[in-house]
């Protein structure tokens, strides 16, 4: 079994940074698909697959789980997706992986590959008519899922096929039915949660902020202290935007979250409150806020410094606690007006060779047990519907021994907001440039 060695970025990137990275040769393999939009066919129940090294195809009843799970025995089958987070890989090379191989006679093979080689894969595949390929399945979100259900490089719709979806998962939430503001119509399945937090050295910060007011009053009591990373950095953009929805409120920043063509003036209509809070907060930040750190990396080494008092992040810092990297006196905080989340996704490529054996491993996934796993070993908050779970599953949840620089999943679920569309983000973005820094 291979490990996800490369340290690649996160899979989650716009499509602003598929376009710049990707190449030449795979900027102009993209655009045009695009141009054609094809999507993939929706599988029959009853569908031919082939698996590599073997001549014969098999012809499975995806709607039929015996029969599934008797067309996986045996298959190797291989996961793409980014692999520099070391105690992910450490969660699939220990648990996941040994329980397929246990449970299902399944050989899971990990690829550390970029997201960007891995839509280049799928375009050169689709382009030469590509029968049959080598990813089975994808870690995959945001927009790069948009780019590659538009151009028909997954295999769907399969998520009703998976008991473990169809049990647990609340398929009508917004987090599952929309990607990114993309609507998901069963070609992924979800993996994870994460959810925007803060974080201080209690040594210095006692009592932090709990509400947009007493940000602002924190900003002003600690001059120079505090800042967030430049919008148009991942972190930068969804912390202003739990500002944002601190303001105007979490249903009407949500609104946000269903715009598939907005416009700068609707977007604006929307946001304007936020923009003016933000406005208000300059005097007081990190430089007068005439300049920001230009991302979360740069931050965190500010925050270490002490040159800053608060930091900030998707998921807790007890893993940096943890590593040594920040003090075991680091605490945790959300406002409780709530913090954005997002949510990680499992897809299928088009021409994957062991559909069978994918659905069978994304059905693990998402598992009570496979979820359970990765809460206490990665703090991931889980995709499933708690309210669907056996009695004893659900105590399972809530007996976690957390760390103290960790939140309890209630907290943050209860205080949850969806983050907007793939195409508000850059308008957002735009107005804070334009409206906010150095005003």
């Amino acid at each position: 079994m291979k490990s996800f060695k490369q340290e690649q970025e996160p899979a989650r990137i716009s499509r602003r940074g598929f376009l710049k990275k990707a190449g030449a040769a795979a900027v102009s393999a993209a655009l045009a698909l695009s141009m054609v939009g094809c999507g993939s066919p929706a599988p029959s129940s009853s569908a031919a697959t082939s698996s590599a090294g073997s001549a014969a195809v098999e012809e499975v009843d995806y709607s039929d789980w015996d029969a599934v799970l008797e067309a996986a025995k045996g298959q190797t089958v291989t996961w793409y997706g980014w692999g520099g987070s070391q105690p992910r890989n450490a969660w699939i090379e220990t648990e996941l992986a040994p329980a397929l191989k246990e449970k299902y006679d399944i050989t899971l093979d990990l690829v550390g590959m970029d997201i960007n080689d891995i839509l280049t894969q799928l375009s050169g595949d689709k382009q030469a008519n590509a029968a049959e390929g080598t990813i089975d399945f994808i870690w995959i979100n945001g927009e790069n899922f948009y780019t590659a259900k538009d151009n028909g490089y997954l295999w769907g719709p399969f998520t009703s096929y998976l008991p473990n979806f169809n049990d647990y998962v609340d398929a009508d939430s917004p987090e599952v039915a929309y990607d990114f503001g993309s609507p998901t119509e069963g070609y992924e399945a979800p993996y994870g949660k994460t959810q925007m937090e803060m974080w201080v050295n209690s040594e210095v910060v006692p009592t932090p902020p709990t509400t947009v007011e007493e940000f602002k009053g924190f900003c002003e009591a600690n001059p120079g202290k505090v800042t967030y990373p430049q919008p148009g950095d991942f972190t930068g953009t969804a912390f202003i935007s739990c500002l944002i929805a601190g303001v105007i409120g979490a249903e009407e920043f949500e609104k946000l979250s269903m715009m598939d063509d907005p416009t700068t003036e609707e977007v604006k209509a929307i946001i304007e409150p936020g923009l003016e809070y933000l406005r208000s907060l300059n005097p007081s930040l990190w430089n007068q806020g005439q300049t920001f750190p230009a991302d979360s990396t740069t931050m965190a080494t500010m925050y270490a410094d002490g040159e800053v008092i608060m930091n900030m992040g998707y998921g807790d810092p007890q893993a940096l606690v943890d590593d040594g990297a920040l003090p075991a006196t680091t605490r945790p905080f959300i406002f409780n007006t709530g913090t954005v989340g997002n949510s990680n996704f499992m897809a299928i490529a088009y021409n994957a060779p062991h559909k069978a054996a994918a659905l069978v491993a994304i059905n693990e996934v998402m598992s009570p047990e496979m979820q359970l796993a990765q809460y206490e070993t990665l703090g991931n908050l889980t995709v499933l519907d708690l309210a669907k779970l056996p009695e004893a599953d659900q105590q399972a949840f809530a007996d976690v021994q957390l760390g103290a620089s960790q939140l309890p999943s209630a907290e943050l679920l209860s205080h949850r907001v969806t983050e907007a569309a793939g195409p508000v983000i850059p308008i957002i973005e735009q107005l804070w440039l334009d409206e906010v820094v150095g005003k």
